[in-house]
This record gives C-alpha cells, structure tokens and sequence, in this order.
C-alpha cells in the first residue's frame, strides 16, 4: 500500500473520528434527528454531483431500489440519528470508543448470515475482548441509567452497521458511487419527514454551526465514502478497516482538546481492551508473530 493510500486512510479516520465533535456542537442547535436528517442530504447532494459529473447513472429496477431503500435506512438514516441521541447523554470521545465496535459486530453479524464469513478462533476472541470493552465502558455509567441506555444507543449503531455490510452484497452490480448517492436519498426520504414531525423545522445560529453540519455531511459523508470506495479495491478491505483504530483516537482527542470532556480511566480501558478486540479481529500482527 502506498504512502498517498496510508494518508488518505489516516484523513478518512480523523474525518470520521471529528463527526462526534460536530455532532456535540450542533445538538446544541438541533434535535438529533434533525442532523441526522441534514448530514444525509448534504452527503447525498456530495454524491449526486460526482456521479453527474462522471456520467455513472444507470438504470435501476424495482427489485435493486428496495435493496437500496433497506440499504440507506439501516446503513445512514439510523446509525446517523442513534449517535447525536446517544451523545445527548454521553461524551463524544465515549461514543467514538463504542463506534470501534463496527468490525467486532461485522464478525458477530457474517459469521449468522446466510452464506457469510465463519468467524475463526481468533475473530471469535476479539468478539470476545470487544464486549468486555463494551463492559467496562460502561461501567461508570452502571449506576445512571441514562448514561448506560446512551451507551446501548450507540453501540446498536454498531449493529446497523454490521447488518448493512452484509446487506450491501445484494447492490454489488452497481457501482458504488451510485451505491451511495441512491442510499443516502432513500435514507434522507425516509428520516427527513420523520424529523420534521417530531423536532419540526430547525434553527441553526450562527455560520459555523451550518459549516459544522454542510463539512459533516458533504465531506465526512459523501467525499469520504466516495474516497474509501474507491482505494478499498486498491489497497484491499482489511488494510482500509485500519480506519477502526484511528476514528477513536480523533474522537477522544478532539473532545477533550475542543470541548474539555472528561475521559475516566474506566473508559480508557474499555477503549484499550476494544481496540485489543480490533487487533485480533484484523488479526495480521498476531500472524505475523506467529511467523517469526
């Protein structure tokens, strides 16, 4: 993998990694599914501009639009609204330690899908130190209810995920920069009235509150999946999930640095241990250990 590939994931995980910053800012302005709702329009028109512009539309029947219907409501609409509902009670660097999970469930979800990938010794283990992670993350939280519902919230986001990925093998004959744009309307169709119903029209204050939510949705959503579609091909998916390991760390950092959040060492050893689950889910440096 080349140097420029290796930058480009380190930018996509920081990118992702500051989503649970900007969604701490805007909550102070909108209701959770409100910037779900605006994250997925300005990703989806991020996505429609490029597939214009390189003339990849093609046609889709009634069959793939379903696909892509289930494909946008469990892979954006949801995940995009659990997160800001999840982080109205916990931390944004707690939330970005429990969206490391996403590999561990992708193992847990392949390995019962119908002819899925079998979990082997080793992923089974990292599914093993992913939810003592979970555990301990949450440890703190045991005795506020609140603050535990939150982390459950956030790690169902994992879930979605996990059952989007495998799902995605149903839209495989279209190209993914399609794959996209079409998800991202379907999901915004879906949660865009739903959030008008129960939170009604938002008012953004302020320019930096609309660049917060322009930059998270057309950049961090649509030009990063746009981006990480088109090197996975190139550099493979097990060196792109390398993201994983970087998104928390952004995530930590930029919540405490930006918005002083207090991390409890609690959360540094849930995170630790996930990220040990992470290691053995990618299982490289564990083969590698073996060789030598």
């Amino acid at each position: 993998m080349t140097l420029r590939d290796w930058l480009l994931i380190t930018v996509i995980g920081i990118g992702w990694g500051s989503s649970f910053l900007f969604n701490a800012i805007l909550l102070q302005d909108m209701g959770p599914l409100s910037i779900s709702a605006g994250r997925i329009l300005f990703g989806a028109l991020a996505c429609w501009v490029y597939v214009i512009a390189t003339g990849r539309m093609t046609r889709i029947d009634a069959v793939l639009l379903g696909n892509l219907l289930v494909l946008g409501v469990v892979m954006y609409a949801v995940p995009f609204s659990l997160y800001p509902i999840a982080q109205e009670h916990i931390a944004s660097g707690v939330t970005g330690i429990v969206n490391a999970m996403t590999p561990i469930m992708v193992v847990i979800v392949s390995h019962l899908w119908p002819g899925g990938e079998r979990a082997t010794v080793l992923k089974s283990l990292g599914v093993v130190c992913g939810f003592t992670g979970i555990v301990l993350l949450a440890w703190p939280a045991l005795g506020q209810g609140s603050e535990l519902w939150a982390i459950v919230t956030a790690w169902s986001a994992t879930l979605c995920y996990a059952l989007a990925l495998n799902w995605s093998r149903r839209v495989r004959n279209l190209h993914s920069s399609v794959q996209a744009a079409m998800g991202l309307s379907l999901a915004f169709a879906v949660i865009g009235p739903v959030a008008l119903q129960m939170e009604g029209v938002p008012h953004v204050v302020g320019f930096s509150h609309w660049a917060a939510l322009i930059f998270m949705g057309s950049v961090l959503t649509g030009v990063s999946f746009l981006i990480m579609w088109s090197i996975i091909p190139r550099v493979g998916a097990t060196n792109a999930s390398t993201v994983t390991f970087i998104a928390p760390v952004s995530a930590v950092l930029l919540g405490a640095v930006v918005l002083g959040e207090q991390i409890l060492p609690a959360h540094l050893l849930g995170g630790l241990t996930i990220f040990l689950g992470l290691l053995l889910v990618d299982g490289r440096l564990f083969r590698r250990i073996k060789l030598n």
